[in-house]
């Protein structure tokens, strides 16, 4: 399975069974199962044998490794938490000092603009904010919507990060006008203010957080049903966190009260200390190794105050802590599976192949956007789409411009990484999707749905001044 081999139309077809059952039973386990079988049987192998092979060669790698230590540890981390009894405290607290819905909801977007870490940004945002969101009857698709579209799209306006880096580096290796990492650096700066997708999300996210910008979709009805009945999330939705959370914190022993400042502060600020220092000192933010420190730090201290009493509650709060993000390993095993299928079946090069042919010098960074959110949805991957497309629209911009550096070249740059982030932000086989339904503990599917149609309006937007850039650019 580790040959590619192009399958043409036929490449996209589990990805399209997936999303079909997706959005049809509500059940994101399921859909990705079937998505996997049928793209076994289409790839010519047994059904049995042939997920056996795929799950051994999609999650035996040290990337799907790592995410799943991340999540168990942060699963660990909240059941902590919850058996302190210091979410719910500094819930109340947090709770004295905003006094209304847009105030929770402005709070969530304005800690994501600090905390820059994909992955740690929607799970910290949603342990420390879904108390309050619940509490003000907004509902759970709005908390993972404000996680979501504000994760990547910080990070590439942030042209430090490892996101930059890397697009960067992909810049340099292509040759030409640039020729070393930091002219790399350079142009990807300069292409920040044409990374229209994702300055339009953080812009939209923000208004809707002010309640300026109207819900409306999915959305809409979301917010009408937690306004009017109470309930966060919908009749028969299943929230990526389990129940096991709630009855550690049922569980807690009243005769010790909470330390908000031990038990959530500390841990809090050893984890972003960890991370900054980590970034310095090792070249990038190493979030399992800051969860795993936090951890510990926990363990100890909740065992010197007594909160556990015996190492057997406290194993037990762990692997309780554990239970609870099962659904959500369950959907990210599921996604790399598909990712495999969809790669060993030559998808993204299929994608390339039928647009090609659109290609005109006015349509041209639009269609740069088209072929990066085609690729990102349907693989989940916007770090891979940029290794796909900037070696094919970069070259392309420098044929426009006599190899020359210019605003062509830098919205071609800017162009990739928004139909990366496309992807990222809406497609289910997505691993920051994932995490943002499960930093606010929300159905998956219903994450996605409520989601996409703020995407398309961004989406649209964006295609729309690429065609304006390309026309002043004198392409």
């Amino acid at each position: 399975m580790a040959e590619t081999t192009n399958y043409g139309f036929w490449s996209l077809v589990p990805l399209i069974i997936t999303l079909f059952l997706a959005f049809w039973k509500k059940d994101s386990v399921f859909a990705l199962f079937i998505g996997c079988i049928s793209g076994v049987i289409l790839l010519g192998m047994d059904p049995a044998f042939g997920f056996s092979s795929l799950a051994e060669e999609a999650l035996g790698n040290e990337d799907f490794i790592w995410i799943l230590l991340i999540q168990v540890f942060v699963g660990i981390m909240i059941a902590f938490f919850m058996k302190a009894g210091v979410v719910k405290a500094f819930a109340e607290l947090v709770a004295g000092k905003v006094k209304s819905p847009r105030g929770v909801k402005l709070a969530t977007w304005f800690i994501g603009l600090f905390v820059i870490d994909d992955y740690m940004s929607p799970l910290l945002r949603g342990v420390v904010i879904r108390p309050l969101t619940d509490e003000m009857h907004i509902p759970r698709e709005k908390l993972a919507f404000l996680l979501d579209s504000t994760i990547a799209s910080v990070c590439t306006l942030m042209p430090f990060m490892a996101w930059g880096a890397y697009v960067a580096g992909l810049v340099a290796d292509l040759g030409g006008p640039v020729t070393s990492s930091d002219q790399g650096v350079s142009v990807y700066i300069h292409a920040i203010p044409f990374n229209f997708y994702a300055i339009l999300m953080v812009f939209i996210t923000l208004l809707s957080a002010l309640e300026i910008f109207p819900d409306f979709g999915p959305m809409k009805t979301a917010e009408k049903r937690a306004r009017e009945t109470g309930k966060v999330l919908r009749d028969g939705a299943i929230p990526m966190v389990g129940t096991e959370l709630e009855e550690l914190q049922k569980g807690s022993d009243d005769s010790i009260q909470p330390n908000v400042t031990l038990d959530f502060l500390v841990p809090i600020l050893i984890l972003m200390a960890t991370g900054i220092w980590s970034y310095f000192a090792k070249g990038g933010v190493k979030i399992l190794e800051c969860l795993i420190i936090t951890v510990i730090y926990m363990s100890i201290e909740l065992c010197l105050r007594r909160v556990f009493k015996s190492v057997k509650e406290l194993v037990d709060a762990a692997v309780q802590g554990m239970k609870s993000v099962m659904s959500a390993t369950l959907i990210l095993a599921l996604a790399y599976c598909i990712n495999t299928i969809t790669k060993s079946m030559g998808a993204a090069d299929f994608i390339l192949g039928v647009t090609a042919g659109w290609m005109t010098p006015v349509l041209f960074l639009t269609v740069t956007f088209l072929v990066g959110a085609v690729i990102s949805f349907f693989t989940g991957s916007s770090w891979g789409t940029f290794a796909i497309c900037i070696p094919l629209a970069v070259p392309l911009a420098y044929s426009f411009t006599g190899n020359q550096l210019g605003i062509l070249v830098y919205a071609a740059v800017g162009a990739v990484v928004s139909g990366g982030l496309f992807g990222d932000h809406c497609s289910p086989v997505s691993d920051t999707t994932v995490l943002s339904s499960l930093g606010a503990a929300c159905d998956h599917i219903d994450h996605v749905r409520t989601q996409l149609p703020y995407a398309f309006l961004a989406a649209g937007v964006s295609m729309i001044l690429w065609v304006i850039v390309a026309l002043v650019g004198g392409v």
